[in-house]
């Protein structure tokens, strides 16, 4: 029985997973929170995957509060660079296979066409800087690895764009949100699916891969579809961001190219709408 280890098992993707689990047992699953597998300290990590011995390793623990690493970047790099670079020595050193999740803040958000995996990067925050570092220790330090990169994560789980909007528009009358930063969001319980799709599919074919939900929106759409699913009230208005300064930058346009996934493990993406209903089913 091969073992999986699942990093972030509280946030939204490893929570996802936890869920989708149930239905495959003929895999032992080991779900680890900070206290099992440490990335903030690389000497203790390195003894708890020797301890653990996984057979796979999908490392969807991060550091993820990207206004705040513009003042703990020593920590967020720690976290998604230094640790992500010692899971992936770990992984090439003991034949282990390794799926590690990124993000769409590696780019500078100046495209204006859908970003493919080969599309040059440039992270306008610290957070961003951070992940790239992790992407490319993963890539070099075990060639064999898989990078996703997904975008706007949000579930019934953790914090996200979609429960603090559901949040706002029951406590106010209206609300602003930022209507020129391009992209398009995924549902963590479809990401989580599509990692065990290719954990259980014949093939492993390394490299980056992009993943989110089809369509292409702004904040401020994604807020309509929202308050449409939830039949709020509140009236939402659209704001340039320049309107709302935040410490760290977000870039403009981050739309993520997904052909790549699909042609190689033939993957059907919902429309984001669709996703979205099904977490207010």
């Amino acid at each position: 029985m091969k073992k999986i280890l699942v990093t972030g098992s509280n946030g939204q993707l490893g929570s996802e997973l936890y869920v989708l689990s149930l239905q495959y047992l003929q895999y032992n699953w080991v779900f680890a929170d900070r206290s099992k597998v440490t990335l903030d300290d690389v000497n203790v990590l390195k003894v708890q995957l020797n301890e653990i011995k996984p057979d796979i390793i999908l490392n969807c623990a991060a550091y993820t509060l990207v206004d705040k690493a513009e003042t703990e970047k020593e920590i967020a790099f720690t976290i998604n660079h230094l640790a992500v670079e010692s899971i992936a020595k770990y992984a090439e050193g003991n034949n282990v296979k390794l799926l590690h999740i990124s993000t769409d803040y590696v780019f500078d958000g100046s495209s204006s066409s859908p970003l493919n995996e080969e599309a040059v990067t440039n992270p306008i925050n610290i957070y961003g800087e951070s992940k790239r570092a992790g992407e490319v220790a993963c890539l070099k330090e075990n060639p064999n690895s898989i990078v996703i990169r997904t975008s706007w994560v949000y579930s019934k789980f953790g914090n996200n764009f979609v429960k603090t909007m559901q949040r706002l528009m029951q406590e106010k009358d209206q609300i602003n949100v930022v209507n020129d930063q391009v992209g398009s969001p995924t549902y963590a319980a479809d990401l989580a699916q599509v990692i065990i799709d290719i954990v259980e599919s014949e093939k492993w074919i390394p490299g980056i891969y992009n993943y989110s939900n089809e369509g292409e929106i702004t904040w401020y759409e994604f807020a309509l579809a929202i308050k449409e699913f939830g039949k709020y009230n509140c009236k939402v208005y659209g704001i340039p961001s320049s309107s709302y300064p935040t410490p760290a930058k977000r870039p403009i346009f981050s739309l993520l190219s997904k052909i790549k996934i699909k042609k190689t493990y033939n993957v059907d993406i919902p429309n984001y709408k669709d996703s979205l209903e099904k977490m207010f089913i």
